[in-house]
Formats: structure tokens, sequence, C-alpha cells
């Protein structure tokens, strides 16, 4: 059936969600529209300046997206790079002794420079889709979308001194309670030992008591099963699953 009017852009924008880093911009929250309606927005995002002007482009659609919407974004040269999981718990206190978790440091106590290499070494050998940006990219991304208090979030864990990962707990910028880990990495000699399920946990306790986060949003790539069985042990719920498309310009 032919529709009456065109679609009003500005309500469809309004539905989804649009992240701008240093170099970057996703398209998130897609399932919010109905298979013509992305299909009618695709074409609209993507004649934005904003976008033919960035060099790293991501959109999120479901993971049972239709041809149509397969075959358009593969015209646009967008590339399946991952399929994600999307996961919710909402915070309680935990009865759990947060001095029985690991020595957490944020950029206040330690050089960016020790913060990178641990951040990089921590994404190795991992079961995600590798990042198109650089630790550097990255780092910068951090700092633009999660803002001046960034520092707060970037946090080494440690073990008797010796660094067994990094998480990076913050508010979702444009929430105020939305809590989420911009990144969650547990080294490589380090896996496979528990620590992901135990520092997870502690990182959602600081979502909680530091941030005053209400809930967690987390999302990890479909093929990460210890990741998935972390989320799953410490009482998280399997909201969405997603394909990743990508495009570099």
């Amino acid at each position: 059936m032919m529709r009456n009017k065109p679609y009003n852009l500005s309500e469809l924008l309004a539905k989804v969600k649009i992240v701008k880093g240093e170099n970057f911009v996703t398209i998130e929250n897609t399932k919010t529209l109905t298979n013509s309606e992305l299909l009618e927005l695709i074409p609209y995002m993507m004649d934005q300046p904003f976008i033919k002007t960035c060099e790293n482009v991501n959109i999120l659609v479901d993971h049972q997206c239709s041809k149509e919407i397969f075959t358009l974004l593969q015209e646009y040269e967008f590339t399946l790079h991952d399929e994600n999981v999307t996961v919710h718990k909402v915070l309680e206190v935990e009865s759990s002794n947060m001095r029985d978790g690991f020595l957490l440091k944020d950029l206040h106590d330690i050089p960016l420079a020790e913060f990178k290499k641990v951040w990089e070494a921590s994404m190795e050998e991992s079961f995600n889709a590798p990042s198109s940006l650089n630790i550097e990219e990255q780092m910068r991304s951090v700092e633009v979308e999660l803002g001046p208090n960034y520092q707060r979030s970037c946090m080494i864990a440690y073990e008797n001194d010796v660094p067994i990962g990094v998480t990076m707990p913050h508010i979702e910028p444009g929430t105020v309670d939305e809590g989420r880990i911009f990144y969650f990495g547990i080294l490589p000699r380090e896996r496979g030992k528990g620590k992901s399920k135990l520092l997870h946990q502690q990182t959602l306790d600081i979502l909680k008591k530091d941030f005053n986060a209400s809930y967690y949003i987390g999302s990890t790539g479909h093929n990460n099963l210890p990741m998935l069985k972390t989320f799953q042990h410490n009482g998280c719920t399997v909201i969405e699953q997603n394909k990743v498309f990508k495009r570099k310009n």
C-alpha cells in the first residue's frame, strides 16, 4: 500500500540515537523504527554533511533486519562488522563486600600512558570484532563522549599490584542514571580464572554507589561467550541483538 504523505523525518530522527565521537558517528536505537521508516531514514542520514565527512560511520540494526535494509546499506558501502548482544540490569546495592574486589585506580592516580598500555593489551585476542580506531583515537573518543570528568571513568584493576584489566564505568551522556561501561577487558594472561565476573560485578557496584546509576546497559559481540556468561552470572537480561554495519570514508 502506498503512503499518502512522506514521513516526518524530524520525528524519525527523534526516535534514533546518534553518537558523535572525534572521528566517528554511530546511529543506534533503530529498533524503534519500522522497516519502511528505516528505509526512508537511511538515505536521508547518508546525505547529511556530518555523515559524508566523517571518517567512520556505524549503524546498528536489528539482527533480523530485512533483506531490503541489508541491500540498502550495501549500496551505501556499509559492510557487516559484527553482531552485538545488548543487556539490561536494574542496579541495587549488592550485599557483597567491595573490599573483596580488585584495587582500582583511575587517571587521577595513574599516568595516561600506563592506562593506554593496559587498555590496548586487554583488547588483544578479544572475541569481539576489532575496532576501526587505534588506541589514540579511542582515547580521544572517551574524552569527547564522556566530557571533562572522563578521568574518573578510566580505571585499571590491580591484583597484588599487578594489572589484570581495565573497566570504564560512566553515566551515558544525555541521561542522568543510565549506567554504561565504555570498555571492559581482562588481560589475556588473566582470562579463564573467574576474574571477569568479579570485576564486572565490582563495576556495577561502582555505577550504583559512585555514579548514582539506577540501571545498567551493556553490550558485547555475539561470539564473545565469556562476556555473555559474565552478564548472565551477574543478573543481566538480554534485551536486543543488533547487526553492526560500518563504513570507512
